[in-house]
């Protein structure tokens, strides 16, 4: 899924928005206006607080139509398409508003208001939109927000889609390189091309590829979280979770690996940022009193941010990109590499993952803090810059994700988590394999209501774990 696209989508709300309200201001400001007054003197007077609180009740009303209509789906649409819907979707917000006029008697209205509401309402949306399409448009002509790709096929409908990705740029998709067939060789060269960060994508377009190949290029592009798509006749089996486009009357699908590549992303950044705001302003006497005690119990910083060798601590996020991590500091100074020497046997865990019981590193406060969680409070804060995520994966080390198995990369699909799947699950007691198959199950079947699910059992998790004394 581009990111531009994901932009546009999402600025379609907050525009839909103001063009309601301003086809709601425009209607009653020319209903005031001497040429009006010249035409039709006014009847009744409709008090402008009333008229106001009603345009945005009712402007709710109509962009849930809008949704309904279909105006909000990631996938571009033509431009006549997306008009046939707008006059669809406000032709029955227009209906409802009459109706609700009709039984609630007490609404004092004018005929001309209802009228010029529903005309301008689908002038102005109209506009609005066609002027964002058209920056859309113009910054896919420039190759801006483009998806680059992989063709793995020279067939001749494969040399077709490359002409046309090269010719229309507004279908927002450049060909980096076409190879062949896909071998040792094509492999090489799609590892330098994504250690480049060159490569978003890889496209199947060859018929004949055996499909012990075909299965081992899907591995490839997940592991390296690169999207993947095939041409249309290539499969018999059927996923749940594809898109279908044309481009020039060839079709192309391409196989999504979660329900976060669209809306969901944008629904899901806005309630991280909305809900970490929050707590991270409602648990602020918690945050202070930590960081005092921290101080007050041993030298040392407060926070842990940086490793032994003065290096800044990591974790490894979404699409296995490392970012700058920090969490209240629970262990003595200067004893972060010590689980990998002196305290190497004492890890109770099978897998890439290290987990020493009883720790000697932890510090008295530490030790309340870890068997509370609250350690990792100030991981509310990754979640408002947009490292992290309320829930998802939890971030592990890149010396740890070095070790992962090609298949167990599928966690780092999306962003990690102050909590998931794993921690309402069974915490610590989980094996490493079995947490990745939690964490794979939620990427594949992430909804609003799983992650408030999971959010709400969460801190019930934390209490059984400090009552049965893991």
């Amino acid at each position: 899924m581009r990111r531009l696209d994901l932009t546009f989508t999402a600025l379609l709300v907050p525009l839909d928005f103001l063009a309601l309200i301003g086809a709601a201001v425009t209607g009653y400001a020319l209903r005031l206006s001497p040429a009006f007054l010249e035409a039709r003197p006014l009847l009744q007077d409709i008090p402008s607080a009333g008229y106001f609180a009603a345009a945005i009740t009712f402007t709710l009303v109509w962009m849930g139509l809008f949704a309904v209509a279909g105006l909000y789906s990631i996938r571009p649409r033509t431009a006549w398409n997306e008009f046939g819907r707008i006059l669809l979707a406000t032709t029955a917000g227009m209906m409802i508003l009459i109706a609700t006029v009709f039984f609630r008697r007490e609404f004092t209205t004018s005929r001309f208001l209802v009228l010029a509401f529903w005309i301008l309402a689908i002038v102005f949306v109209s506009a609005f939109r066609l002027i964002l399409r058209t920056i859309r448009h113009q910054l896919l002509h420039a190759r801006i927000g483009h998806q680059r790709l992989a063709i793995i096929g020279q067939n001749q409908t494969a040399s077709d889609l490359v002409e046309v990705y090269r010719a229309r740029p507004i279908l927002g998709y450049t060909v980096i390189k076409q190879y062949k067939q896909w071998n040792a060789t094509t492999k090489r060269d799609l590892e330098a091309l994504c250690r480049r960060g060159a490569i978003d994508g890889v496209l199947l377009a060859e018929p004949d590829l055996p499909k012990a190949q075909a299965l081992e290029l899907i591995a490839y592009a997940e592991q390296n979280h690169l999207s993947f798509r095939y041409l249309a006749d290539l499969f018999a089996a059927r996923f749940t979770n594809i898109d279908v486009s044309t481009s020039e009357g060839i079709p192309v699908i391409e196989v999504k690996r979660t329900p976060l590549d669209g809306w969901g992303r944008i629904f899901k950044r806005a309630f991280d940022v909305l809900v970490s705001g929050l707590l991270l302003l409602l648990l602020s006497p918690i945050l202070l009193v930590t960081a005092l005690a921290i101080k007050l119990d041993s030298r040392g910083p407060v926070l842990f941010r940086k490793l032994d060798d003065g290096s800044p601590a990591m974790r490894v996020g979404e699409g296995g990109i490392p970012f700058k991590y920090f969490k209240f500091r629970s262990m003595r100074p200067g004893t972060h590499a010590l689980r990998y020497k002196e305290l190497a046997h004492l890890d109770t865990r099978k897998g890439p993952l290290v987990k020493i019981k009883d720790d000697p590193r932890i510090t008295r406060v530490g030790q309340v803090i870890r068997k509370w969680s609250v350690d990792e409070l100030p991981e509310l804060a990754l979640v408002f810059l947009g490292r992290m995520s309320l829930v998802g994966p939890r971030p592990h080390l890149p010396e740890e994700v070095a070790n992962y198995e090609p298949h167990q990369r599928r966690v780092l699909a999306i962003k990690p988590g102050i909590t998931g799947m794993a921690q309402i699950s069974g915490r610590s007691n989980l094996s490493f394999n079995d947490e990745v198959k939690l964490d794979t199950w939620y990427i594949e079947n992430w909804s609003p209501m799983l992650d408030l699910y999971i959010l709400l059992k969460t801190p019930f998790a934390v209490l059984q774990k400090r009552e049965s004394g893991d």
